[in-house]
């Protein structure tokens, strides 16, 4: 249903997205993961026709972007980070107004929109949206983005500026859109959000995709070997040099550290203070979290 082919886009002699090669098949909650400036973003601007590859090219439904912007809008619904709405109308009037767009009779728009607002919880509200708080406007944005029953619907960061209602509230519809066999792609930088609805996952850095599959395999493979290596000192303790540490956070004082290595090397660090004369007060090895077996992936790219 999305493909991208040696999609890439270059701003200034530097790729924002490099030969990204990505399928993503019919009824797939499929999560694009990566850290701020990864290239999430600019991925999905193309794949929406908002902006042009430099090379490669990527297609929905079969329809490549670049050559039929309409008829790919046509077909899915989506999501910006920052939503956007006109501030002196009310959310069904903002609905009414996109609905018009895909040309839809005025019975219908009315049903969708009034639909669509019981769904995202704003359902009697009656004030102009620029009254709403954030999350009230991210709410709305993900009724927008369904106004036209999309095939294909495109979120990005949807759950910011949300509460926990509603992160439980988007987590039910992206679920209940798969279950419809609708493609859903979701794009943010947190971790832990992204593996509970999407049953795939693909991790950019630095506009390369370093790591794509079902995401329970990806989870298994990380964890695999890796750890994390808590370890406490009476005294500032020196800096670790191993191939196999892939990020460490020291305490402000330098007396406690958490190591995220690829394998356990708890015995290197062992010896490491020992030939200093140190001797720890803590030194545990325990296996990673979700988030922090996801961060692994993509972790060494980012330095």
């Amino acid at each position: 249903m999305i493909l991208c082919d040696h999609l890439t886009k270059v701003y200034g002699g530097v790729p924002a997205v490099d030969n990204l090669c990505l399928e993503i098949p019919t009824g797939e909650v499929f999560g694009l993961l990566g850290p701020n400036g990864a290239g999430k973003s600019t991925t999905i601007l193309m794949l929406v026709g908002l902006i042009q590859p430099t090379s490669g090219a990527c297609s929905i439904d079969g329809i490549e972007v670049a050559t039929h912007p309409i008829e790919v809008k046509r077909k899915i619904g989506y999501m910006p980070e920052d939503v956007g709405f006109y501030a002196d109308r009310t959310a069904e009037e903002n609905l009414d107004y996109a609905a018009r767009f895909y040309g839809l009779s005025e019975d219908e728009r009315r049903r969708r929109a009034s639909d669509l607002l019981t769904l995202v919880g704003l359902d009697g509200v009656r004030t102009t949206v620029g009254g709403y708080s954030k999350g009230m406007r991210q709410r709305l944005g993900l009724a927008r983005a369904l106004i036209n029953d999309p095939a294909v619907v495109i979120l990005d960061e949807p759950t910011a500026n949300l509460d926990p209602r509603g992160v439980l509230d988007y987590r039910r519809i992206v679920r209940d859109l798969a279950g419809r066999g609708t493609t859903v792609l979701v794009s943010s930088h947190i971790l832990s959000e992204v593996s509970r609805v999407c049953t795939s996952v693909g991790i950019l850095a630095r506009g390369k995709l370093i790591a794509s599959g079902d995401r329970d395999t990806l989870l298994r493979s990380a964890m695999q070997d890796g750890v994390i290596i808590s370890v406490e000192t009476r005294t500032p303790m020196p800096r670790f040099a191993s191939p196999d540490i892939l990020s460490a956070e020291f305490s402000q004082d330098a007396c406690s550290a958490r190591i995220v290595a690829g394998k356990d090397i708890s015995d290197h660090i062992a010896e490491t203070l020992y030939a200093k004369g140190i001797i720890p007060r803590r030194l545990a090895v325990e296996k990673p979290d979700m988030e922090e077996t996801l961060l692994s992936y993509y972790v060494e790219e980012t330095v």
